[in-house]
């Protein structure tokens, strides 16, 4: 069951014995109310995954020849799960490969294997690890990393396909936080219909808390409930209950 922001403030504003309104322009409060379910939502998708958030990403190429295999998250981006690179040497081409996530110890290491003098090797240098990172140029990349969880750098390049690497070759799934207009009527947060009443009773209970001077026990007893309910109701695609083979085939 979803509902228009609209919707919420005045289901909100009627359990407070509040005035009725219109639109959240008729009054402060709703304008205040519908702050409080913007906080709660972000509050409440920050802490979970959300199947509904979770979508192809493409990564923004750092577009410099003084870093070749650097990209950085778009905005928004809550994590990736999976990074491929379409490795295709054909004008055209579609190759995916799944790259390879390894720790910055490990990209350090794969690095400093490399000989920094040798024709393949291109020396770049990286702000975030403080340090000179060997890249070949010869090779599409297998590996990837991050040091400070907002730039990737992957450990090479195929200078004879592309100058750089591109974000056009990159193909992320991850889960991206959505917008929240947080001043229109008939706006609909972007969250499965089961989650609905959990957030409107966390909304609610927070409201309650901050212009009321105190949560009502049944609001919050409401709110409880609706937790429990939707932490094992997250995905419309049934995916079973995770099960131990114990060695068998």
């Amino acid at each position: 069951m979803k509902m228009t922001l609209l919707e919420m403030v005045q289901n909100i504003l009627s359990d407070m014995d509040s005035e009725e309104i219109n639109s959240l322009s008729d009054s402060n409060e709703a304008e205040q109310i519908a702050k409080v379910i913007e906080n709660t939502y972000f509050g409440l998708i920050a802490t979970r995954t959300i199947p509904e958030h979770a979508q192809v990403i493409k990564l923004n190429s750092a577009s410099s020849s003084v870093r070749p295999t650097h990209f950085t998250f778009p905005s928004r981006v809550k994590n990736i799960e999976f990074l491929d690179y379409n490795v295709s040497k054909a004008v055209g081409g579609v190759e995916y490969q799944r790259l390879t996530y390894i720790s910055p110890d490990e990209f350090f290491g794969l690095s400093d294997g490399r000989d920094s003098l040798a024709s393949n090797i291109v020396q770049v240098k990286d702000v975030q690890a403080d340090s000179i990172l060997l890249i070949r140029n010869d090779v599409m990349p297998s590996y990837y990393t991050t040091f400070d969880d907002e730039n990737i750098v992957l450990d090479a390049y195929m200078s004879s396909v592309d100058a750089i690497l591109t974000s056009a070759k990159t193909r992320a799934y991850g889960t991206k936080y959505p917008t929240f207009d947080s001043f229109s009527d008939s706006f609909v947060p972007d969250l499965d219909g089961v989650m609905f009443p959990y957030l409107l009773a966390e909304a609610k209970s927070a409201a309650m808390s901050l212009f009321k001077s105190g949560s009502d026990p049944k609001v919050e007893q409401a709110a409880r409930r609706q937790k429990v309910y939707v932490q094992n109701d997250l995905h419309k695609v049934n995916k079973g209950r995770p099960r131990n083979n114990y060695g068998r085939r």
